[in-house]
């Protein structure tokens, strides 16, 4: 049925449309996850997350899952019960991952956006939680500095870059971030379900000296890094059955980036960004992140036009134009239209597309009296 899964403009804050290559890749024939040939895939892989994070990290690896799998991979290895998680809420990743502490009897000390010398002093957290890329929000966090706060104070520095990988600059090894970890449907342009993550040589000593095992077996690094042959042991040994057509459609956005080139890649990101702003702003619309230098590239927020139904708004575009836009999220609902422009759907045609689904909705949609 073709129209069970109609083709649409992704234009919201994920997923976003797959390049015929990777959906190719996808369609390959599945083999078993433990053949010879599916280590290489992951190999490859594994190369493609370290060029991707800039990072010589071994203890590299994609989860077999969405982003959300690896924030709490994160979590669950490096917390043990009764340790103290610091959390920067800009949004609602910080509020999931303030809850995923709490839901493991953790002290959560949420806290605005920097960590300050001050709280990680008084809470002597052992891990501090950022999001560079709050898709909720359009925002996109400075990260440089921060590693270091968090070295001097004994913390490890987590950091979600599940919007903002591949659309804004981001160095693993040089803003000392210990763990990082994206997702694989946004500016990657595979299919929602892998979900890259890092981990350094400070963060694999946390995780792997621990009193007590991780809450999630699934989610044990110790298995996982077997898995992913980062163990240095020969044999790897069966644990779960890995997303195979997923790890195939990774390697092949991992390679469409390195063949594009990072620079390149947040470069685009920022011109069309760039351009897009100006248009919603031509069409006399408001801009949700007012300094330019923190609104994420790859997702732009809109303050809601007065006097509109944003609901309506989106309805009409969905069914006029084939596009999805959506609407905000957590605390950002009713708040914001959120317009993606991410990776292959990155361009000034795109934006242009997008612009006259939004002139037209505005036309025709009813405005409220008040």
């Amino acid at each position: 049925h073709s129209s069970l899964a109609p083709l649409r403009y992704l234009f919201g804050p994920g997923p976003s449309n797959v390049p015929p290559r990777v959906l190719a890749a996808g369609g390959r024939p599945i083999i078993g996850h433990l053949h010879p040939e599916m280590y290489e895939i992951m190999n490859d892989i594994k190369k493609g997350i370290q060029y991707a994070f800039q990072t010589k990290n071994n203890m590299t690896i994609a989860m077999s899952g969405s982003g959300h799998t690896a924030m709490e991979c994160a979590v669950f290895n490096t917390v043990e019960p009764g340790e103290s998680v610091v959390v920067a809420v800009n949004g609602i990743w910080g509020e999931r991952v303030a809850e995923i502490a709490e839901r493991m009897g953790k002290t959560d000390n949420r806290m605005g956006l920097c960590p300050s010398v001050q709280t990680l002093a008084k809470h002597k957290p052992v891990l501090f939680f950022l999001t560079h890329g709050e898709s909720s929000a359009g925002l996109v966090h400075p990260v440089d500095g921060i590693g270091d706060i968090c070295l001097r104070h004994n913390c490890l520095f987590l950091v979600d870059s599940v919007a903002s990988l591949g659309g804004a600059p981001l160095f693993m090894d040089e803003q000392k971030i210990d763990i990082l970890y994206t997702g694989s449907q946004k500016a990657l342009n595979a299919p929602p379900g892998t979900a890259p993550i890092s981990f350094n040589e400070r963060a694999c000593k946390k995780m792997f000296n621990r009193k007590t095992k991780p809450v999630s077996y699934l989610l044990d690094m110790t298995h996982l890094s077997n898995y992913w042959g980062c163990d240095g042991k020969t044999a790897r040994i069966y644990h779960h059955t890995g997303p195979v057509s997923g790890f195939f459609s990774l390697r092949e956005s991992l390679s469409i980036l390195a063949e594009k080139g990072l620079e390149n890649s947040w470069r685009q990101h920022k011109e069309v960004a760039e351009y897009l702003w100006k248009g919603l702003e031509d069409l006399g619309l408001k801009l949700f992140i007012k300094d330019k230098d923190l609104r994420l590239p790859c997702v732009t927020t809109i303050s809601i036009p007065q006097g509109y139904n944003w609901r309506e708004l989106l309805t009409y575009i969905m069914k006029h134009h084939q596009m999805e836009m959506t609407g905000g999220l957590g605390p950002s609902v009713g708040m914001v239209l959120r317009v993606g422009l991410m990776g292959y759907n990155c361009n000034k045609a795109n934006a242009d597309l997008a612009l006259a689904a939004l002139a037209d909705a505005l036309k025709v949609c009813p405005k409220s009296k008040a």
